[in-house]
This record gives C-alpha cells, structure tokens and sequence, in this order.
C-alpha cells in the first residue's frame, strides 16, 4: 500500500468537509466531519502496516467436534 493510497480517504473526508463548510456554514457538522478525518487517519497510520498481515492460525483437530461431549 503506498502513502497516497493511505492518504487517500482521509483527504478525501478532509476535502469533503472544506466543501461541507463552503456551503452551509453549519459549525457541528464541520467539527464532526473533521473529526472523523483526523480519527481516520490515525487508524489508517496505526493500523496501515498490518493490512497484509495473515498471521499464525490454530491447529485444527480432525477429532473435535462441537456437538460431542
């Protein structure tokens, strides 16, 4: 993933709510969209580097089975 694709929404949030404030001057919606791009964001910059991650899987019982006790 390059850092435009993980810029990409958030910018997009951020110019959506430039565009938000243009238009209706309406304060709690500005703050809410800016908000949410900020969180965006940082959970694209904490959470970006393990898009691709698999990680360890269990091993799997051929002999268990839910319904048997």
């Amino acid at each position: 993933m390059t850092v435009l694709q993980r810029v990409a929404l958030p910018l997009l949030v951020l110019i959506t709510d430039i565009v938000y404030w243009l238009l209706t001057y309406e304060p709690a919606g500005t703050v809410l969209l800016f908000l949410f791009a900020i969180a965006l964001g940082v959970m694209i910059t904490v959470l970006g580097p393990t898009l691709n991650d698999v990680g360890p899987t269990a091993p799997v019982d051929p002999d268990w089975h839910e319904r048997r006790a």
